[in-house]
């Protein structure tokens, strides 16, 4: 099996250090983080930042410190910051964060973006001007017919075809399954695609994406604690070394 590029999800806009004491908050500990989970096998970060209370954050100011900190601190790693409105945030507080980072790669997810569809076009365009890669997010069959319609109308620009399924629910809490990405695959053709976990199937879950194409895997805390033995992870580097392994690059 060929290896995908690795992602690593180390916080997520939720889970704080009472769910695992290893998950980072601040940038200091989410520096040290990503050099360890880039040591381990890590090709990509997906950023979020908090803010001073360690509360879910777009603000503009701390992700351009956090951006600047990780690549002067965790060189030839890979950086995609995270729009996810968490409930928080409207679409256009959403475009702002974009339009004030400038990030080489977004994560976007299509159902939070469709509460403002006028502000699509200007969104996708805008990312397009600026050259931010785009990462769909797509939570269930419905955001892939979207994708599809806005492709098709042009609202979606034609080298804007990556997708990360998300298999699994952080709320209400349901596990993802490597079944749940069968009914996805036909709405896949024509899109590069990731996949991401919610609980302790997540390692069975990411290497049947691989299986199926998948060109990245994304793993950590955002969307599992737990090992496939059932025990706590130690670190996002633990869940990330142990994926990497599974994989021909480290056969040797």
């Amino acid at each position: 099996m060929n290896a995908p590029l690795i992602m690593v999800a180390p916080n997520g806009a939720r889970r704080g250090t009472a769910d695992h004491p290893s998950l980072p908050i601040d940038l200091y500990d989410t520096i040290e983080t990503a050099r360890a989970c880039h040591r381990a096998g890590a090709d990509a970060l997906h950023l979020h930042v908090r803010d001073c209370d360690g509360r879910h954050s777009l603000d503009v100011g701390r992700y351009r410190e956090a951006l600047a900190a990780l690549k002067a601190g965790v060189p030839g790693l890979t950086l995609q910051i995270t729009t996810e409105a968490a409930g928080m945030y409207t679409p256009q507080e959403q475009f702002d964060c974009v339009e004030g980072v400038r990030p080489e790669w977004a994560s976007i997810s299509l159902r939070e973006i469709n509460r403002a569809p006028e502000l699509a076009e200007r969104l996708y365009a805008l990312c397009a001007d600026q050259g931010t890669r785009v990462q769909h997010i797509a939570y269930d069959a419905s955001d892939l017919k979207l994708l599809k319609d806005w492709r098709q109308r042009g609202i979606v620009h034609p080298v804007q075809d990556e997708v990360i399924c998300v298999l699994g629910a952080y709320a209400p809490p349901r596990a993802g399954t490597p079944n749940d990405l069968t009914p996805l695959l036909p709405l896949l053709d024509g899109l590069r695609f990731a996949v991401c976990a919610f609980g302790p199937h997540e390692e069975s879950c990411l290497l049947a994406a691989a299986e199926k194409g998948a060109d990245i895997l994304r793993v950590g805390f955002e969307n599992n604690l737990t090992a496939p033995d059932g025990t706590l992870w130690r670190s996002n580097a633990d869940a990330v070394s142990s994926l990497e392994a599974r994989f021909e690059r480290n056969a040797a």
